[in-house]
């Protein structure tokens, strides 16, 4: 951590040597605030270490208790100006001064906490809209550094000066956020590019601040009973994330990485990385011209649908979250462009996490007890995720989860947003012993941030509802065993089968983007045929019967009723309609089973990829798989020997028909032989 530092009089500009890049002449000003030069070249890699940070600034408590000085006093002399504001009633007069002082406290008190200002920029719903639009300039707009200071990096990192290298570089950097600042350049190959170099002193600025919110986190856990999260552990996750992000090798890595996972989704655009002009303090990669997502109003004068590119970042988070685990922890808006051509482009992946295979299958099943207002099963899920301990004793937990996640789902999941979740969770959570897991903690911040931008171009968007075909799809597709479970307790309950369920499910998934029908019969069969479809095969088999043998009844009917009715209309209609006798309906329970199946058919049919004749010829197939014989075999059976008992209800049970007056009567009880 040792540098050569320089300053230069407050307030006073600074004119260096012009500098040349490609004939671009580069006049700058040096800002008023002191900068860090290396003096040597720093290591190739960079590591969170809690363990050597702590070490190094116990020896040096003057400049920790300086930093704490230059934090605690701005942060009280705003906090002072706000309650002097609404003291004199001027709160609202003087909004927008106290708007670009919050903007400026938190530029000055540096890179951890621009971030927790990029945050709240997100966020319309909880951001007042002035201070809204002063946070917005925390992502790419910050106070740039001395250019000399990034073309010395570029040499130091590169091996020769900017305009040996680059055919041409921007006078200016164009945007500057919170860890670095961008040029827009040209290679001497024709590629135009963008230029990422990073802020001096930031290692230093970062770690002292990781340093002090750790020694306040440990306090906390330690003395404060009401937090239970391991505030330590959350910290560390983001020191390490950091720390990573401060690589720009790292960087480089995690964005080939994306567009290996992700890049081939339906109009999501990753630009390309320059490996031969990337090192750990310069990042040379494609450039890309769009337009901020939060801009919605300049985005539709493109002819571009905002909220389509929302539920296009909505659904590869999803995949990111739920399937890979690999994912953007910092999807601000700067982050995120429209394209031209309607593409939503994903920049900056120096922050990214990973999810565990068991913690993504706990979020799926999470979200199905959820929508089935299964809470026992959330309970369970909330263990299963670390939220709780597996000692924790959930029988008071349960009726509180049903009280507020009542209230938060409201009629439906369309109704449900993050902010509901965690507003509601942070209830519980200071009255039952949850804890937030680390890991938990960067991707409830990916999902708040890109609920706040969905919010922003339109207030009535709910992620989880836009989330839910793409969960849909997951249950009918993935054959993971903890999906099958899922899939097992959203369609039967109490050992009956709900084909509202089955029919939601469907609806939901044909309309995510991948949605395949072949596969999801593919794997349907397969998991019939299985020995862990035997549950879902048994019951099926109730159902299947209960819709054959009322489609049968209803049949029956209709040809009695129809013969009925053109007997009665011929001469001598009253001797000869004693003949045949109406057949009764299906009983209700059975229709409604009937109506169920004739929803699903329809479904299939207007669902993308069905093709009936590409069905027919896999029955034969299907017919040599020995689960699904069997299992036809007790249709058969069932259904044989329900008409073997309707015969007998029928012909010994029911009465003959027998004459009144000309007329066909029907006693309710066998007739009495006549006397003779």
């Amino acid at each position: 951590m040792n540098g050569k530092y320089y300053s230069s009089q407050l307030n006073e500009p600074v004119i260096t040597p012009a500098m040349q890049v490609n004939d671009l002449t580069v006049v700058e000003e040096r800002p008023s605030y002191h900068t860090v030069l290396p003096s040597v070249v720093e290591p190739e890699t960079l590591r969170y270490d809690p363990v050597e940070i702590a070490e190094y600034f116990r020896h040096r408590p003057l400049e920790v208790l300086g930093r704490i000085f230059r934090v605690i006093f701005p942060i009280l002399s705003f906090a002072f100006g706000l309650w002097w504001d609404r003291q004199r009633n001027r709160a609202v007069e003087n909004q927008q001064r106290r708007a670009i002082q919050l903007r400026e406290l938190l530029t000055r008190l540096g890179p951890a906490y621009i971030k927790i200002g990029q945050a709240l920029s997100t966020r319309p719903d909880l951001v007042p809209p002035l201070y809204l639009e002063e946070l917005t300039q925390l992502q790419d707009q910050l106070p740039p550094f001395p250019n000399e200071i990034a073309y010395q990096f570029i040499e130091e990192e590169l091996g020769d000066r900017p305009e040996n290298i680059y055919a041409e570089l921007s006078p200016q950097p164009l945007a500057a956020a919170s860890l670095g600042q961008v040029y827009k350049g040209k290679l001497k190959t024709g590629e135009t590019v963008a230029v990422k170099v990073q802020r001096p002193d930031l290692r230093e600025c970062i770690t002292v601040d990781l340093y002090i919110l750790r020694r306040i986190a440990a306090w906390a856990n330690k003395n404060i009973k009401r937090v239970r999260s391991d505030l330590v552990a959350i910290l560390d996750e983001f020191g390490y994330r950091i720390f990573e992000e401060m690589d720009y090798i790292q960087e480089g890595e995690n964005a080939e990485r994306f567009t290996q996972l992700y890049g081939h989704i339906k109009d999501i655009y990753v630009p390309k990385i320059y490996w031969q002009y990337t090192q750990r303090r310069v990042l040379t990669m494609e450039w890309i011209v769009g337009t901020k997502l939060t801009q919605a109003e300049a985005i539709r004068a493109q002819g571009i649908d905002a909220r389509y590119l929302v539920e296009v970042g909505v659904q590869c988070s999803l995949r990111q979250l739920l399937e890979h685990g690999f994912f953007h922890a910092d999807p601000h808006p700067g982050n995120l462009l429209a394209t031209p051509d309607g593409k939503l482009a994903y920049l900056d992946f120096g922050m990214m996490s990973e999810i565990k295979p068991h913690q993504r299958y706990g979020l799926i099943e999470a979200i199905v007890h959820m929508v089935n207002r299964d809470f026992e099963g959330l309970a369970h899920d909330y263990v299963k995720l670390d939220f709780l301990t597996p000692d924790t004793d959930l029988t008071p937990i349960i009726p509180a989860l049903a009280r507020v996640f009542n209230n938060a789902l409201g009629a439906s999941v369309a109704e449900l947003n993050i902010k509901n979740i965690t507003d509601e969770l942070s209830a519980l959570m200071y009255e039952y012993p949850f804890r937030v897991p680390a890991y938990y903690a960067l991707i409830i911040r990916s999902l708040v941030t890109l609920e706040g931008i969905a919010i922003n171009i339109d207030p009535n968007f709910k992620v989880l509802s836009a989330a839910y075909p793409y969960v849909a799809k997951r249950l009918l597709t993935d054959p993971a065993p903890e999906l099958r479970a899922s899939l097992r307790d959203l369609l039967f309950r109490d050992g009956r089968f709900r084909w509202n369920r089955l029919e939601n499910l469907l609806r939901n998934a044909r309309s995510s983007q991948e949605y395949d029908f072949n596969q999801v019969l593919d794997q349907t069969i397969e998991f019939l045929s299985s020995e862990r479809g035997a549950f879902i095969r048994n019951n099926l088999v109730d159902e299947i019967v209960k819709g054959i043998d009322a489609l049968g009844q209803n049949t029956l009917h209709n040809v009695t009723s129809n013969l009925r009715d053109r007997i009665l209309k011929a001469p001598l209609a009253n001797r000869l309609a004693w003949a045949i006798e109406e057949a009764p309906n299906a009983p209700v329970e059975q229709e409604q089973t009937l109506e169920h199946i004739k929803r699903v058919w329809n479904i299939l049919q207007e669902t993308q990829g069905f093709d009936a004749a590409k069905i027919a010829p896999q029955i034969p197939q299907l017919l040599l798989k020995p689960e699904l014989q069997r299992m036809g075999q007790q249709v058969a059976s069932r259904l044989a020997q329900r008409a073997i008992a309707r015969l007998i209800r029928e012909v010994l049970v029911s009465p003959e028909p027998a004459y009144t007056n000309g007329q066909v009567k029907r006693p309710a009880i066998a007739p009495v032989p006549a006397k003779t």
